[in-house]
């Protein structure tokens, strides 16, 4: 309880980072919806649009480490408040784009700039700042489960306007939105002034960013962290990308596929709350292999058998379940390895990982399909590496060197 009282004086950056986080992960995600007009209405192909998307994907994970490194040297507020504008001037681009070099401005570079200094890694780090160390897991689970309601909210917004008007209105209504993101910025920025709550157990809160990296590599947990990370990047954008073709392939209804990303959607919610709170009481590590190990049962599962309504809903759910859960985890486990100064860096070195396995998720699953006619290898890659990263993850968790401090 007197943890609860704490939170009382920094309630308003907490909730001003939770609206950061729901709004700019809510506008990436629905991007899509305006893929179809756009595409017929400049003359780009799918591919182009794909490809914007893709290299947003490597240009976040690519600035991620370097938005926590400039948060600690200037601020979290210049960063995230840089970050906002950058997303507005990604939302007009693609607004009045004419050519895929407009789109790959703004979808891709402007809007990766923008994740990576006004999204997950630095509400996570910030929330940890704030929040006391019994209750920072559970509080991390929450604002985890804040990226998934901004979609709720976006992807009716932009499917209305473009509806009711064309694509254009509906990312100028995007722009607006991506507005209310530099108010937000500014408030969650009232961390800078808090002091972090405790250093690390090795020193490493003391060093300079370069040394604190070097630290990071050569802390063996955080590597297998890392791969695993990969892994789950590759997982989850496979399924997101190619799972609506494949549904069609199989012959079920083209909506099938968009109520199934819903579902995944909704389930991310109760997910994240419910491992965050589980990250307070349990080993982040295991939890992290336990999730990695049971989404590749569930995707071998649902893959072996011949989809149906019912099996696809099913699947959605649990998928959604386990998907956004590694978030609370990865970062609080960040914070446990090398204390808090540091953990928007840190985290973003691994989130790099992440995003790597997600352009592959999303190209190579492509690729073998052209390759081979059908997706059949594909998902053993994918379920595969994602056993072994899960229980290399756990044995990793199970194995704890020694901690040794280093020269501050």
């Amino acid at each position: 309880m007197s943890s609860i009282r704490a939170l009382r004086p920094v309630l308003p950056i907490l909730i001003a980072g939770a609206v950061m986080l729901s709004l700019s992960f809510g506008l990436r995600q629905s991007l899509g919806l305006f893929m179809p007009s756009l595409t017929q209405d400049i003359a780009v192909t799918i591919t182009d649009f794909t490809f914007a998307i893709a290299m947003q994907n490597l240009v976040w994970g690519l600035c991620q480490p370097f938005a926590g490194m400039f948060a600690d040297k200037w601020g979290y507020r210049p960063v995230m408040v840089g970050g906002a504008v950058f997303y507005a001037i990604g939302m007009t681009s693609l607004a009045n784009a004419n050519g895929i070099a407009m789109v790959i401005f703004g979808a891709g570079i402007c809007v990766g700039i923008a994740m990576a200094c006004a999204s997950f890694a630095m509400t996570m780090s910030l929330t940890s700042r704030l929040v006391p160390t019994s209750i920072r897991s559970t509080a991390l689970g929450i604002m985890s489960a804040a990226g998934s309601v901004g979609a709720m909210f976006t992807a009716p917004l932009g499917q209305l306007l473009e509806s009711l008007y064309d694509w254009r209105i509906g990312l100028i209504g995007f722009t607006v939105v991506a507005l209310v993101i530099i108010p937000a910025a500014w408030i969650a920025g009232r961390v800078d002034k808090e002091a972090p709550l405790e250093l690390s157990a090795n020193n490493s809160d003391r060093l300079p960013a370069g040394a604190a990296i070097a630290v990071a590599f050569r802390h063996a947990p955080f590597l297998v962290m890392a791969i695993a990370y990969f892994v789950c990047g590759m997982q989850l954008v496979f399924l997101t990308t190619h799972l609506p073709s494949y549904l069609v392939i199989c012959g079920m209804d083209p909506m099938l596929g968009a109520s199934a990303l819903g579902i995944i959607g909704g389930f991310n919610v109760l997910g994240s709350l419910f491992f965050g709170w589980a990250g307070g009481r349990w080993s982040k590590q295991v939890l992290l292999g336990i999730i990695y190990i049971s989404r590749s049962f569930t995707l071998a599962v649902y893959f072996i058998l011949p989809p149906t309504p019912t099996t696809t809903i099913f699947f959605a759910a649990v998928m959604g379940f386990l998907w956004l859960g590694v978030s609370p985890l990865v970062a609080g486990s960040v914070v446990e390895m090398f204390g808090l100064r540091w953990q928007a860096m840190i985290q973003g070195l691994a989130f790099f990982s992440h995003q790597i396995g997600s352009f592959f998720g999303a190209f190579g699953g492509g690729w073998l399909f052209d390759l081979l006619g059908s997706y059949d290898l594909a998902l053993q890659i994918g379920v595969g590496l994602g056993l072994f990263a899960g229980m290399a993850q756990i044995m990793f968790a199970l194995y704890k060197p020694p901690e040794r401090p280093v020269a501050a």
